[in-house]
């Protein structure tokens, strides 16, 4: 008898429920979150395991490959999508989600989720540190400027470098401003000084890699940008075209159609939203700044007809189909090809 296993995956525990191909629950469980007790207990079930499936998640990737390793079918299933199936349950549960994630299995109605590789989850954990030290430096300078501001003292338009001595020289004098801005300055000193180191790994990373060194080869595109696409697509081959990019990523717009009503929203926003923001960062680079390409002139040429905001999105989805075309061709970005063919 052919089994499918749904896993509703939590920080301790597991919720398991096995149901056969006729629909009917087999067995339920929970097993604690650990690839090893997993294996362990579907390979006790008898019957033949057609697939297990679990929810995209912090935990899933990592479980995926330990139940990968082992030789069983396993399947990364789509967060938003199933979601939206479980929506219609009236009571929630750990054991209704694994019941509800077994049956979305056994219908086939689920989109599967590529699981990165380990290399990919690495460089992802450097951004992601990045990001996290970088916010957390953003932050401690707006507090600064706000407990400032409540004694009428404005630290206006400055530079990184001269930060610190503005914020000193507006305190000075006051024991109970130095006493609070003092420890704010010394953390935001360790920061950055964290943030510069993590910058030249960023920036090492993608002079080392051969691929990442391609995709810069494009205007507005940077390490860190580099580094996501890169870390985000993984495999390129996994798309059958390049086009299919733009819609994985989220930038293609929304559609909602029924009998007369056809409306078109905004993008979608699925898929990986540090890789969306990513690209969007480097059409707002390119339409404003750098040396000018066919690339930057289309948006130009669609920011009048349409606005710049819709031109930004726009030159982001085409850029994200273009960097897949340059890894899968092996070729450097060509700022003049388009020109030359409408000339």
């Amino acid at each position: 008898m052919r089994l499918f296993v749904g896993l509703d995956v939590s920080l301790a525990k597991t919720a398991i429920c096995v149901i056969s191909e006729h629909g009917k629950i087999m067995k339920e469980a929970q097993v604690a979150s650990e690839p090893e007790e997993l294996v362990r207990w579907i390979g006790e079930q008898e019957g033949i395991i057609a697939a297990i499936g679990l929810e995209a998640g912090p935990l899933s990737q990592w479980l995926h490959r330990g139940l990968s390793e082992a030789g069983l079918d396993v399947v990364l299933m789509e967060t938003r999508q199933v979601k939206g199936a479980l929506k219609a349950m009236p009571i929630k549960t750990d054991r209704r989600d694994a019941e509800g994630i077994a049956r979305l299995l056994h219908l086939g109605w689920f989109r599967p989720v590529h699981c990165k590789s380990v290399s990919a989850q690495e460089v992802r954990a450097v951004l992601g540190a990045r990001q996290a030290v970088q916010q957390g430096f953003i932050a401690l300078e707006m507090s600064l400027r706000g407990l400032l501001r409540n004694f009428g003292l404005k630290v206006g338009s400055i530079s990184r470098g001269r930060f610190e001595y503005r914020i000193r020289e507006l305190a000075a004098g006051n024991p109970m401003l130095e006493t609070a801005t003092e420890p704010m300055l010394r953390a935001r000193a360790s920061l950055r000084k964290e943030l510069a180191g993590l910058e030249r790994r960023v920036r090492q990373l993608a002079q080392d890699d051969p691929v990442c060194g391609r995709l810069m080869s494009m205007p507005g595109i940077g390490a860190v940008v580099a580094l996501t696409y890169r870390s985000a697509v993984d495999d390129p081959a996994r798309f059958i075209s390049s086009k299919r990019v733009g819609p994985w990523v989220g930038l293609t717009p929304s559609r909602n159609q029924s009998g007369e009503r056809d409306v078109s929203g905004g993008i979608t926003k699925a898929g990986d939203v540090n890789l969306r923001r990513a690209l969007c960062q480097a059409a707002t680079v390119m339409m404003h700044r750098g040396r000018s390409t066919w690339l930057r002139t289309w948006a130009a040429q669609v920011a009048r007809r349409r606005g710049a905001k819709r031109a930004m999105v726009a030159l982001a989805r085409r850029i994200a189909v273009i960097l897949h075309r340059m890894w899968v061709d092996d070729t450097d970005f060509r700022p003049e090809i388009a020109v030359l063919r409408a000339a």
